[in-house]
Order: C-alpha cells, then sequence, then structure tokens
C-alpha cells in the first residue's frame, strides 16, 4: 500500500533550497522590524522613562499627544506641508528627468553624472557651504556681488527661508533612487506596445506617455511614490545635521524630530512610541492614497 507524500515534504521538495536563501532576511526582518513595530505599539501605551518600570495608561499619552502638546500639532502641520509639496515635486521631478535621459543619445553618461551627487558623501557640507550664514557662503557671495544683498542672509536662522531650503534639500536627495527606477522602467518598455498604438491611431507624445508609457511602468511608479513621499514624511536627520535643533521658532519642528526629542533627549520612551505609531499609521495611509491615485493612471 503507498501512501502519498504531505502537503508539508511535496512544498518543501519545491520550494525548500528558496526558502534557505530568503529565511536569513525573514527572520532579520521579523527581528528588527515587525517585532520593534508591535513593542512600540504596546510601549505607547505605557507611561516608561527607561528608568523605573513601564505603567499602563492606555491612551493618555495619543490624547496630550492631540489635545495639550501644541509643538506636536506644529509638527504635524510641519511634515505633512515637507512630505506633500517636496514629495510631490521629487516624484515628479524624478520621473521628467528619466524622461528626457531616457530619450537622449549618451543616457548612460548622463545617468552617471545625475545620479553621482545622491550617492556622494559629505552632501550636508555641501548644502552648509552654500547656504553659509556669511559673506563666504556661495548663494550669500553672488547675491551681495550682483547687488541684491547689502548684509549676508543667516539661512538657517531665517524662518521664512528655512522651510523652503530644507525642501530643496529633500527634493535634491530623493531624486537619486527614484530617477533610476523610472529610468530602469523606461528602459525596459516594451516597443512593440508603441508600434501597436501608433497603428491604433496614438501619434501625438503625451498620448503616447500617458495611454503606453505610464501603463508600462505602474509598478517603478509605486515604488517610487512610496519611496518619496515616506521618506519625505520621515525627515528629520537632515534638519538637525544642517538647522540644528531646535529651528527658529520651531519653523522646521517635524514629527521626526518631535521624536527624537522625547526619546533621545528625554528618554520619554513611552511618549515617544506614540508619537512613531502616529506616524506609522500617517505612512500606512500615505502609501494606500497613493497606491489607489496611481491605479487610475492610464486607465
Amino acid at each position: 500500500m503507498k501512501f502519498s507524500r504531505s502537503p508539508l515534504r511535496a512544498w518543501a521538495r519545491k520550494y525548500g533550497i528558496g526558502a534557505c536563501f530568503y529565511m536569513p532576511f525573514f527572520l532579520l526582518f521579523c527581528l528588527f522590524t515587525i517585532i520593534p513595530v508591535f513593542v512600540s505599539m504596546f510601549m505607547s501605551l505605557t507611561d516608561y522613562d527607561m528608568l523605573g518600570h513601564a505603567g499602563f495608561i492606555g491612551l493618555d499619552n495619543y490624547a496630550n499627544l492631540f489635545l495639550h502638546d501644541g509643538n506636536f500639532l506644529l509638527a504635524l502641520k510641519n511634515t505633512f506641508l515637507i512630505g506633500g509639496v517636496s514629495g510631490v515635486i521629487g516624484y515628479l521631478a524624478s520621473f521628467l528627468f528619466a524622461w528626457v535621459i531616457n530619450n537622449m543619445k549618451l543616457k548612460k553618461l548622463y545617468t552617471v553624472l545625475f545620479y553621482m551627487p545622491s550617492i556622494a558623501g559629505g552632501m550636508g557640507v555641501i548644502w552648509d557651504y552654500l547656504f553659509s550664514g556669511d559673506r563666504y557662503g556661495l548663494i550669500n557671495n553672488a547675491l551681495i556681488r550682483v547687488g541684491l544683498l547689502n548684509q549676508p542672509i543667516v539661512w538657517n536662522q531665517n524662518a521664512g527661508w528655512i522651510i523652503p531650503i530644507n525642501m530643496l534639500i529633500i527634493i535634491w536627495g530623493s531624486m537619486g533612487t527614484g530617477f533610476l527606477v523610472f529610468l530602469a522602467g523606461l528602459q525596459n518598455e516594451d516597443k512593440q506596445l508603441i508600434e501597436a498604438g501608433r497603428i491604433d491611431g496614438i501619434h501625438a507624445d503625451w498620448q503616447e506617455l500617458w495611454y503606453i508609457t505610464l501603463p508600462s511602468i505602474k509598478p517603478q511608479m509605486m515604488f517610487s511614490a512610496i519611496m518619496s513621499i515616506t521618506s519625505s514624511l520621515g525627515v528629520g536627520a537632515a534638519i538637525t545635521a544642517i538647522f540644528g535643533y531646535p529651528t527658529t521658532d520651531y519653523a522646521l519642528h517635524t514629527i521626526v524630530t518631535h521624536l527624537d526629542d522625547y526619546g533621545g533627549t528625554r528618554f520619554e520612551m513611552g511618549y515617544a512610541s506614540a508619537i512613531a505609531t502616529v506616524l506609522f499609521i500617517i505612512m500606512i495611509v500615505a502609501n494606500q492614497v497613493i497606491q489607489r491615485v496611481l491605479t487610475k493612471v492610464g486607465t
């Protein structure tokens, strides 16, 4: 009498080798990403300062965030402003530059030249030199030479200039990965679809872009959009490195800098975990909105 192999043994014979390769990554992902997220969510319901025992307080941390913490509400507004504007502009600029360079003859050379600054080390030093608040800063020096300024502007302490400068830095930094993803999708576009579209009556460039190119690179569009928006919402380290903390009048106070304040300076880990959970929920909602919007492109 013969017995059939168990489903588990059949699965192991078919996928076992592949599972051995991805299992280390999966275990590390669970250990350093999934588990900390759930631990943080639980800690957000406690009063924990890393010295004593964590005491369960329910939703008090969230109530304090939205009802009594004015700096958090300011951080929420700044995060949406920076993430919405710089994320969208960086995303569109990444696609525009990728589309233009893909139609050039020396596309490999231009790709290297365009992408190189985004991976070069010490970009914070370059931005600091550009917007230095004395006469030796590159922008101040240029404006004084042409007569537009009499005295240098202290860019990193001027509340009116801090957010625009930070958006410019975020847009520049976010274009590296998105640019390469878009360029890879454009280079792998099926040329037969373009020929079939021309036979069906598509002749204008914008028609080819909307009805053929964009639907063909939807996976790249989705990935680039998620990376661009979420990285813009999570901005914080670049702010501290260039503008210091706190910024003038808290003009550039974001959720991440608020999180760093309570978690890294005050060690109020329960309250910091509540801030991190709110940011996590915002990113999840933003990703869902992005997916719903992009599924309608080209349809």
